[in-house]
């Protein structure tokens, strides 16, 4: 089977193109710096050539809210165009835990009409939700920083390991479309100051860190369970408390 990882070369990505690749399939890595471009549509036609299934692992380089969603629209419309050209039967996108319910963010509005566009296109598809990652811990305190205090939402978070994400990802590439959403997520849930705190205290980060009731998440309004998983959720296995260890 002939899989199309557009992103192939990101953190994501090149773990679900070294997977697929494990298992016997053949796993192409699409991205600019291989001569794939969604945004302009080069090398979109060459690569999808033969494809059986195409999995949508890229993210936009720049999170501001015009550009994050010009690149989701643009870039979405013209990958589903040509699988459609192709024959392309079975389209996979990596999405986020809770984005339906995070629309006070411009980059969730943005991962939402990508999943729409998905949904009304006609072709087979898999969306995978995955909640947020053990790598990303530092880039969430650093994004609601002031000064040395790291403000956050009081809110629960349950994290989950890039490498299991790839699996997950990779293992839904491979079965049939469900025409829907599948979850994953860790196996544990925190406290989003406590998952950050322990992110933070494993780089020996000095930065203080307080519950503000006016913090936002990448500018959405939080409850307690937005960014929880639904209980019928796939729980990965890999713990943080695990992960942080082997980083030392």
């Amino acid at each position: 089977m002939k899989v199309v990882v557009i992103g192939g070369t990101g953190l994501i990505g090149s773990k679900v193109v070294a997977k697929l690749g494990e298992h016997g399939h053949e796993a192409v890595a699409a991205a600019p710096n291989t001569g794939v471009n969604t945004l302009t549509g080069e090398g979109l036609a060459d690569v999808l050539q033969g494809a059986s299934v195409v999995i949508d692992v890229s993210n936009s380089p720049s999170f501001e809210d015009e550009a994050v969603m010009d690149f989701f629209r643009t870039s979405t419309t013209n990958l589903l165009k040509a699988e459609t050209e192709a024959g392309v039967t079975h389209h996979v996108a990596l999405s986020v835990v809770g984005t339906d319910r995070l629309q006070g963010s411009g980059y969730f509005r943005a991962k939402q009409a990508q999943e729409e566009l998905i949904k009304a296109s006609g072709i087979p598809y898999s969306i995978v939700h995955a909640t947020q990652f053990f790598e990303f811990a530092k880039g969430l305190a650093d994004g609601v920083t002031e000064g040395d205090t790291v403000r956050l939402p009081a809110a629960k978070i349950q994290p989950i390991v890039s490498d299991d994400v790839a699996a997950a990802v990779g293992r839904t590439a491979v079965g049939a479309p469900v025409n829907g959403v599948v979850e994953v997520a860790g196996p544990e849930a925190f406290e989003l100051e406590e998952f950050i705190r322990m992110g933070l205290a494993a780089h020996n980060d000095p930065r203080k860190i307080v519950t503000d009731p006016q913090a936002t998440y990448w500018g959405a309004e939080l409850q307690e369970n937005t960014l929880l998983p639904a209980p019928d959720a796939h729980i990965a296995g890999t713990k943080f408390t695990d992960w942080l260890a082997q980083q030392k």
